[in-house]
């Protein structure tokens, strides 16, 4: 009897996909992208590579729903009709292909991202008016039991150094070396060097080394190995150091990430993990532009930060949102330079019109200032006359002028203990340009547009960044390193992109950038 074979035919995927589905939205996209950098950095011998711009569409359509992991990313490529249909009837790509193209991509999808954002102004979705800036704090793949502290590396970095001058000076007095300890540090170098000449020793006096149990050790072997044991310490110390860049902590786990506090957890603890700063800058509720960087504090993340997007975007914008943790000189002079107006919220904001503020009688705003004179005056009626100019330099390296007030007497007031706890005169110390920069942008946020840019700013920046903490479920990078941490939040906010450029055409908000102000 003859076989009887059914004819079968492949299935079109692409009448199953809706017209207003995120995939397709990503696939229009990413198709007017430039891939030339890529393509020209694939090496041509050997088999034919994966299609580099199918494995960034995959890629990112994992991102855009969640699936961060290689291995799902590779599943879903065979179950999900979806990543079937970007795969243009392509073989699933291996979790190991995909793995090591996603390391590759640090070095093109900051590029690739920036593309991205020059469309959307093409397309009308931002027009470089409003930018809004926030940090927050994301966890790094890395052990919390693991850090390494700059103070405790310092105080044994001291204590080795007395044992190795003690040491050195013992050497010199049993084998008539010459070697000097006065200086502050001795180094590794110098420690090698000891080495060389003990075993230059143990060389001209035939000396065995001996080890196990029963043998005795000579006295030049026990200082041999006491200097070795000393030599991998101050090795290890230095390379500590080195890791620190500035930094007070680290992790061993993760050499990148800094050990920052997280936000209290739902019991209410504050946590003390290691971590990146995760910077966003938004507009039009789009990402714009995004950073990853090891210092904890926001203020000294947000120059570099700007200049990123002015080497990255086609123009600069005009007004920059941000909000209290960015206060500072060197943030308002920045954009003071570039042209750009200051809308930051002062961090005396909130608390300037309380009872407690108001009871700290030595602070500055609570005393009266004669401006004819330039001078201050207390709550007893004494007078802080200017004293002297002096300079701070941040831990950026900026500098800021500081100008210095003494009160006239302060012996015998009875507000002395309110007012100072130091002795001497009550001194005053006041950034002058800081202050104007600040008045100035205070002003700025009263006004109007000000309002109404913080409240935009609450739901743009912060609403991205709860987004993707909570809907996407993004708390903690999967890969370690600076680089690679920094791809993975690219493509994260790339996929953010695409997300928020579908919904915003299905609820006809396509090109509107501000929430309007709602009276009450």
């Amino acid at each position: 009897m003859a076989k009887i074979y059914q004819l079968s035919l492949p299935l079109n995927t692409a009448v199953l996909i809706p017209d207003d589905s995120p995939v397709r939205t990503l696939a229009e996209v990413l198709n007017q992208l430039d891939y030339t950098p890529i393509y020209q950095d694939i090496n041509r011998n050997g088999r034919p590579p994966y299609d580099p711009q199918t494995l960034v569409k995959v890629i990112i359509y994992g991102y855009m729903n969640q699936i961060y992991s290689s291995r799902k990313i590779e599943e879903a490529c065979k179950r999900d009709l979806h990543f079937i249909w970007l795969l243009e009837g392509r073989n699933a790509p291996d979790h190991n292909t995909i793995s090591r193209f996603r390391q590759k991509l640090e070095d093109f999808i900051e590029e690739l991202f920036f593309q991205f954002v020059v469309k959307l102004g093409q397309m009308g979705e931002i027009s470089y008016e409003n930018l809004f800036v926030d940090g927050s704090k994301l966890e790094a793949n890395a052990n919390k039991y693991t850090f390494v502290w700059r103070k405790a590396v310092t105080k044994h970095e001291q204590r080795l150094q007395i044992k190795i001058k003690e040491f050195i000076n013992n050497i010199n007095q049993s084998y008539g070396f010459q070697y000097s300890c006065e200086q502050e540090k001795v180094t590794v170098e110098q420690l090698k060097n000891i080495k060389r000449s003990l075993m230059e020793v143990k060389r001209c006096e035939n000396i065995e080394y001996v080890y196990g149990k029963g043998k005795r050790k000579t006295s030049l072997q026990k200082d041999a190995e006491l200097l070795d044991e000393y030599l991998e310490k101050q090795q290890k110390y230095d390379d500590f150091k080195s890791t620190f860049k500035g930094r007070n902590s680290f992790s061993k786990t993760d050499k990148d990430a800094t050990f920052m506090r997280m936000k209290d957890d739902h019991m209410k603890n504050a946590q003390l993990k290691p971590g990146y700063n995760a910077q966003l800058a938004v507009e039009g509720e789009y990402i714009v532009g995004a950073d990853i960087s090891s210092e904890r504090s926001d203020q000294l993340t947000f120059v570099p930060f700007m200049e990123k997007l002015k080497s990255n975007l086609p123009q600069k914008h005009k007004n920059i949102v941000a909000d209290s943790g960015y206060e500072s000189e060197e943030n308002y002079t920045y954009l003071e330079s570039e042209n750009q107006n200051a809308y930051i919220k002062p961090t005396t904001y909130n608390q300037i019109n309380k009872k407690r503020f108001k009871d700290q009688i030595g602070r500055r705003e609570n005393m009266l200032y004669d401006e004819e004179l330039d001078q201050y005056i207390c709550q007893n009626g004494k007078v802080l006359s200017p004293l002297t100019t002096t300079s701070r330099k941040s831990k950026s390296g900026y500098t800021s002028k500081v100008q210095i007030y003494e009160s006239e007497n302060c012996s015998g007031c009875k507000l002395k203990d309110k007012c100072k706890k130091s002795k001497g005169d009550k001194r005053l110390y006041v950034a002058k340009d800081f202050l104007r920069q600040r008045e100035k942008s205070l002003k700025n946020i009263q006004t109007p547009l000000g309002k109404k840019l913080r409240m935009n700013r609450s739901i743009q920046v912060e609403g991205a960044f709860g987004i993707i903490k909570e809907d996407y479920g993004f708390r903690k990078f999967l890969s370690r390193g600076e680089k690679n941490v920094k791809t993975e939040f690219l493509l994260l906010c790339f996929g953010f992109n695409l997300n928020k450029l579908n919904r915003k055409g299905l609820r006809k908000k396509k090109g509107v950038t501000l929430h309007e102000l709602k009276s009450a």
